[in-house]
């Protein structure tokens, strides 16, 4: 195993390459990706340069996949830079001062408002059904109205 390993062709780096870019698409959420790529880089380098000596293949394989990984988590997560929220998850938001139906009495404090053709749980004063509620804010997936005058 050890002879087979310190003498790998072009073709074993571009196999693993291949390999890692094919259990990536099972779901490994991009860490595959870029180690997939610095494989069939190396399978390149290899190709160009046959005489390259095994160390050189396996620590320009580490180089690599580090280098890869670094451009890529430093693209996605914008060189540290924090980003507005974009709102992802709180699909609620562009509910409010919207005037809704109140689809089951709000009783308590709680009810539900029919939103399109969907229904979501409300917190505010008691209405009938068939009342008009504004949606004046959000608490995670419940969302926050008044009476509507």
């Amino acid at each position: 195993m050890w002879r087979y390993l310190q003498h790998l062709s072009y073709w074993d780096w571009l196999a693993l390459g291949t390999f890692l870019l094919i259990l990536e698409m099972f779901g490994a959420g991009g860490y595959l990706l870029w180690i997939g790529i610095a494989a069939a880089g190396v399978g390149v380098f290899t190709f160009v340069i046959p005489t390259l000596d095994w160390t050189i293949q396996y620590l320009l394989f580490g180089l690599l996949s580090v280098f890869t990984t670094v451009f890529w988590w430093r693209r996605h997560r914008g060189n540290g830079i924090p980003s507005d929220p974009s709102g992802l998850n709180m699909h609620g938001q562009e509910l409010i001062g919207q005037v809704f139906v109140v689809q089951e009495s709000i009783i308590g404090g709680r009810g539900k408002i029919k939103v399109g053709d969907s229904v979501w749980i409300v917190k505010g004063p008691d209405m009938p059904m068939g009342a008009q509620a504004r949606v004046v804010g959000q608490e995670g997936a419940v969302l926050l109205v008044e009476k509507a005058e």
